[in-house]
């Protein structure tokens, strides 16, 4: 059963109101209310799991509330639990609703992802060094290699969201990142490959022209533009379900490291066509890997508001016929004469 656990510190007089909302709600299980018993902040714990497809609604009633401003608000994931007669009342209240995202949860992974520390510069240039063995040796299991050491992926997708929610600093920070480790990498590559063509290691094939793994990255086309807007739809679709073997097939798919690393290499070897062919298929791949990335958040917000906007619908249709049926009821008694 998809569920989410909730820890939270309430000031005092806000406890009433977080817990009535949280106790009038069906999808709401194992709430727990302990009095003056949280310090820093200071207040009453309370504690309690909700099941996925409600997770937004509760979480935006608490936010709504200023709980996460004057208290505190955690959220955990739920690896496992036993279902019960309410969890399956909640399931059926959701209908649809019950495989929602829970977009809280989304929005962290994708900032986890948007962080740029040394390592983050540090797996770039490697990811590019690995990518260059390659194309000096044709070697296709090297370039894939590289596409999974790269982690270029999370800075785009940081960029994609702080377009999202109209965030320039996070837009800002992830096409900075992005601009200063590919350049950082083009560099560290390019005196890598010098020094491969100056002691003569690249294969006779490369050598004699050959080379048909940088002629598969330094070629754009159709093909490229369409498969890096798949994996864009692929990659955001992953994150939202958080299906890390879908994530891991997006960055085996997405022609950026090897790109840069042929940039670097074709420069060293003074092909200046492949240089072009490369730099192009790197810009082309980000752009579209942003645009698609953006494009399918908003989509996909749009579509589970929209599921859970017929969802009231229907219980409030439903309450006003249950309604309508008691009042025929009262007014029009039916009994029974012997």
């Amino acid at each position: 059963m998809d569920m989410i656990h909730i820890r939270a510190v309430s000031p005092p007089d806000l406890t009433d109101e977080v817990v009535g909302l949280l106790s009038d709600d069906p999808c709401v299980l194992n709430l727990i209310v302990q009095r003056d018993a949280a310090r820093r902040p200071d207040g009453d714990s309370i504690a309690c799991d909700v099941l996925t497809g409600a997770a937004n609604d509760v979480l935006r009633r608490l936010r709504a509330v200023r709980l996460d401003q004057r208290g505190s608000l955690v959220i955990e994931p739920v690896d496992m639990a036993f279902s019960g007669a309410a969890t399956e009342g909640g399931q059926r209240a959701l209908g649809p609703l019950s495989r929602a995202p829970v977009w809280e949860q989304v929005e962290a992974r994708i900032r986890s992802g948007g962080r740029y520390p040394p390592s983050f510069f540090l797996y770039l240039v490697v990811a590019g060094l690995i990518g260059s063995v390659g194309i000096v040796t044709n070697s296709q299991i090297l370039i894939v290699a590289a596409m999974v050491v790269g982690p270029e992926y999370g800075a785009i997708l940081s960029v994609a969201l702080g377009i999202d929610r109209g965030h320039r600093a996070m837009v800002r920070g992830g096409l900075a990142a992005m601009g200063s480790g590919f350049l950082l990498t083009i560099v560290v590559t390019f005196l890598f490959a010098l020094l491969i063509r100056g002691f003569g290691m690249q294969s006779e094939a490369f050598d004699r022209g050959l080379r048909p793994v940088s002629n598969l990255i330094n070629t754009p086309n159709f093909f490229s533009v369409a498969v890096a807007t798949l994996a864009g739809i692929v990659g955001i679709v992953s994150l939202t379900e958080a299906r890390t073997s879908a994530l891991l097939g997006v960055f085996i798919s997405v022609t950026t490291i090897p790109a840069a690393a042929d940039i670097a290499v074709s420069t060293a070897f003074t092909s200046w066509s492949d240089v072009r062919g490369s730099a192009i298929q790197l810009v082309v791949n980000i752009l579209v890997l942003i645009v698609v990335g953006t494009a399918t958040l908003k989509a996909q917000r749009a579509i589970w508001q929209q599921v859970g906007l017929r969802r009231d619908r229907d219980r409030r249709l439903a309450e006003e016929t249950s309604r309508t049926h008691d009042v025929a009821g009262a007014e029009h008694p039916c009994t029974l004469e012997e």
